[in-house]
């Protein structure tokens, strides 16, 4: 029988349903306590999912925890892995790990004296359609990577976030944000990167909030909302990026990737399905034959259609990891590195310079079918 982790979960906000809902289908978790600094919504996902509602203190003192998966706001998210770790306690947290490279650094301290683990999203790499994207590459199917094109584009959080400050406030912005869905996955493709250049930009000094409870209500915009960065890569690729909430409307692809021997055509990062197509020298576009992954099996019902939903698999690979004693595929040195790539951008566009990143990391092992389904009860 498969050993369990005990999961103590801090933060009860809206994501925190999507752990508790999807941890139940993978081995090694076992979900056993929740706490939140608002203590009735440590209740309320208690009484809804049948596990203890603690203190934070209470949590972290905890015998049964091993692992905090830590689904706080991004600016607290230093403060409670560090306190989880000081406790103790492997941790999981949400994306971004931290707001900074040297918040990160003092994670991994911590973390190496103490002999713990520290994971973090997004996982959504490890999804059937980004693993056959991986497979195909790992084939040779377009050759050498050379470059690349990404875009995460849209007109904002306002309008649909009941409170979107953060968004629009140093530590936020859809570099932090958005970004680590696309990092990852570059990585996960064509492994780590050298250095940076960008430009940064804002399209407006305030925003208007649209949604409701604070419809009409005005904030200050005091971080970059349009980036344009250029990654260059160890392997000697070279990818743009561009993450803005200043566009209304745009018919840029997610993700494509060219190679000496033809193209590839990566569906959207945040989710774990979608379409891969790729073509060779006769640019003839088509899609990847599927395959049974189990990541990319249809699970969801949402308002915008259908879709595969495992968020919880990077959570249950870090458990999995710890009992086998092997890496994990979303490590502390990856996401970290992708903190470094997040800020560098930042740093470049604030400075009008190139920036060579300080990190480095491995690609993650690939995660095919078999290995999917060894994380599946």
């Amino acid at each position: 029988m498969t050993k369990e982790l005990g999961v103590g979960i801090i933060g009860c906000g809206n994501i925190s349903t999507t752990y508790f809902s999807l941890a139940p289908l993978f081995k090694g978790l076992k979900v056993l306590a929740c706490a939140d600094i608002n203590s009735q919504a440590a209740k309320q996902r208690a009484d809804e999912y049948g596990v203890t509602a603690q203190t934070i203190e209470e949590l972290l003192a905890n015998d049964e925890i091993d692992v905090v998966v830590n689904l706080t706001i991004p600016d607290a998210h230093y403060p409670v892995s560090k306190a989880a770790l000081e406790a103790g306690k492997h941790v999981y947290s949400e994306k971004p790990l931290v707001l900074s490279l040297e918040q990160g650094e003092e994670l991994r301290r911590i973390a190496k004296e103490k002999g713990l683990a520290v994971g973090c999203a997004p996982d959504t790499f490890l999804g059937g359609a980004h693993q056959l994207a991986r497979k195909f590459v790992d084939d040779g199917g377009i050759g050498r990577i050379t470059s690349g094109a990404c875009y995460v584009m849209g007109p904002g959080m306002e309008m649909w976030h009941p409170n979107p400050d953060f968004f629009f406030l140093p530590g936020g912005g859809p570099i932090l944000d958005m970004g680590p869905y696309y990092l990852a996955n570059l990585i996960n493709l064509i492994g780590p990167v050298k250095r940076v250049g960008a430009m940064t930009s804002m399209a407006s000094e305030t925003r208007t909030i649209t949604s409701q409870p604070r419809n009409g209500e005005i904030i200050p915009v005091k971080t970059p909302t349009t980036i344009q960065a250029l990654l260059e890569f160890v392997s000697g690729a070279t990818v743009t990026l561009t993450a803005s909430w200043d566009v209304w409307s745009h018919r840029h692809a997610n993700m494509e990737l060219y190679g000496t021997d033809g193209s590839l055509y990566v569906p959207d990062p945040n989710f774990f399905g979608g379409v891969v197509e790729a073509s060779g020298r006769d640019k003839d576009i088509k899609p990847l034959e599927a395959w049974d992954h189990p990541f990319g099996k249809i699970n969801q019902e949402s308002p915008n259609g259908s879709r595969a939903n495992y968020r919880t698999a990077g959570l249950a690979d870090m458990a999995m990891a710890l009992i086998e004693g092997r890496d994990a595929r979303c490590s502390l040195d990856r996401t970290l590195h992708g903190v470094d790539i997040m800020t560098s951008i930042l740093k470049s566009g604030a400075e009008n310079r190139f920036v060579d990143l300080t990190t480095t990391c491995t690609q993650p092992a690939a995660l095919g079918i078999e290995e999917a389904q060894a994380l599946l009860k």
